[in-house]
């Protein structure tokens, strides 16, 4: 249950002052802020959240009243309610885990989180489990993109129903996002993946990252992660693809359903951060990364927190 315990909306104010006086060290002052010279946004995120739609029940686990997507639209309506820039998204495995997806087949999923204004997603390998059409007929209940670079879904009934990326713009900062799944050969049933290619997710992470950097000119570069946080082998994680990349900001992460007290910076090729991030599993933990720029110098400094979403939240 410990590692479960994540700061909820109470220790996010504590860390208030602290994160004001990181911005006078890193902005040298904050008129920068009150000038409007500094724009902030709010990048809110889950993974893995399985179909579950109602909190565990109180049964005496470790996980008993945690989660629920009442409970979460609720906090991201309320900080929507208090942040300008706000950016909702989701790593993968949206389906399979509750007797929800096994009656409605995703639909419910789907419906709930346009309700709650995700704003992009990318697919996990659960979400195969009804094999391409069982997505693709929940893709109308989507009002969200689903992001996905390295499955080249050509010669499917997917073709035309993925994005690789797609930028948004937040008060003149562009984000970009994509999105990178894991190698379905293994653990999905090839017939439900049928055609589907399997691209390489370094050599494609590398090059939309480039894209949307250079030649796009976007100020920030996140990719929708469903390979893993990392592995005891050489497999193909979130860790691996962070150092072996160039331009990607931050990894938003899911497969491994890894709790992260904070997330973890890693020196790039480029020498420079790329953040990796992941909140658990089942809508448990809602993840908050804040990100302020400063408009005419290219700064930028980020805080964290995750949220537990449970009765007791504050929001």
């Amino acid at each position: 249950m410990e590692e479960l315990q994540k700061i909820n909306r109470r220790g996010f104010i504590r860390n208030s002052g602290v994160l004001a006086g990181a911005l006078a060290l890193s902005f040298g002052s904050l008129d920068a802020i009150a000038a409007g010279d500094t724009i902030k946004l709010t990048i809110l995120h889950t993974n893995d959240v399985h179909s579950r739609i109602e909190p565990f029940p109180m049964d005496g686990s470790a996980t008993q009243g945690l989660g629920g997507t009442a409970r979460r639209a609720a906090l991201i309506s309320s900080i929507r309610q208090k942040e300008k820039n706000v950016l909702l998204l989701d790593a993968g495995d949206i389906f399979q885990g509750t007797p929800y997806f096994n009656k409605f087949g995703g639909e419910l999923e789907m419906k709930l989180m346009t309700a709650m204004g995700y704003d992009a997603a990318t697919m996990g390998n659960h979400d195969f489990d009804n094999g391409l059409e069982g997505f693709h007929k929940q893709l109308p209940h989507a009002k969200f993109p689903i992001l996905c670079s390295n499955y080249d879904f050509s010669n499917t009934i997917l073709e035309k129903s993925t994005l690789p990326y797609q930028i948004f713009n937040k008060q003149g900062i562009k984000i970009g996002v994509f999105g990178i799944g894991i190698q379905l050969e293994g653990i999905v049933d090839k017939k439900n993946y049928g055609a589907t290619v399997f691209l390489d997710p370094v050599k494609k992470a590398n090059d939309l990252a480039d894209l949307l950097k250079n030649e796009l000119k976007c100020d920030l570069v996140i990719c929708l992660s469903h390979i893993g946080y990392t592995y005891p082998t050489d497999r193909m994680c979130d860790k691996i693809l962070a150092k072996n990349n160039r331009n990607i900001d931050l990894i938003i992460g899911g497969h491994t359903h890894t709790f992260m007290d904070e997330p973890e910076d890693v020196q790039n090729l480029s020498g420079k951060i790329t953040t990796i991030n992941q909140v658990g599993f089942a809508g448990i933990n809602l993840g908050r990364i804040d990100y302020y720029f400063e408009r005419y110098k290219g700064k930028r400094f980020k805080t964290a927190i995750p949220y537990l979403i449970s009765n007791h939240l504050d929001a």
